[in-house]
């Protein structure tokens, strides 16, 4: 992930190998819906809602926000139920998951889909560097960055 988000301007450098290592992120920050790395990496509901307060912890001191990139199905649902307690959305029926997808929000955020690039969607050919280096592009784009 960090190559990419080097690539297209929202990394210092290519590859993090330590907290001081020098690696800053540029006009980015990464959150999870989940906190923990659960077995299968496969989270429950319950592990999910039990991470939510931190979610929502940090999304609200994100004053500048202007793109959401969800990377897998997993941070999408996660982010629809935030925006959803928040009062952002009013369904999150509304809203269907899938590579490069991109929804403009009622509060003007734009969230955009990516697969979630793991060691499985990315050996399986799912997700290619190309693919995802399209969605940070778009990204760059959407916030106002080029």
């Amino acid at each position: 992930m960090y190559p990419v988000l080097h690539e297209t301007g929202f990394a210092s450098q290519p590859e993090g190998t330590s907290r001081e290592d020098g690696l800053r992120l540029r006009d980015a920050w990464i959150a999870s819906v989940v906190r923990c790395a659960p077995p299968g990496d496969k989270p429950t509901p319950q592990e999910i809602r039990n991470c939510g307060a931190h979610l929502t912890a940090e999304l609200g001191q994100l004053s500048r926000l202007r793109v959401t990139v969800c990377l897998g199905k997993i941070a999408f649902d996660g982010y629809l139920s935030y925006l959803n307690s928040q009062g952002i959305i009013e369904r999150k029926s509304a809203y269907r998951f899938a590579h490069g997808a991109l929804y403009q929000l009622p509060n003007g955020i734009h969230l955009l889909c990516s697969y979630h690039p793991s060691l499985r969607n990315t050996n399986t050919g799912r997700l290619d560097r190309v693919m995802f280096t399209r969605i940070f592009v778009q990204a760059r784009e959407l916030a106002g960055l080029t």
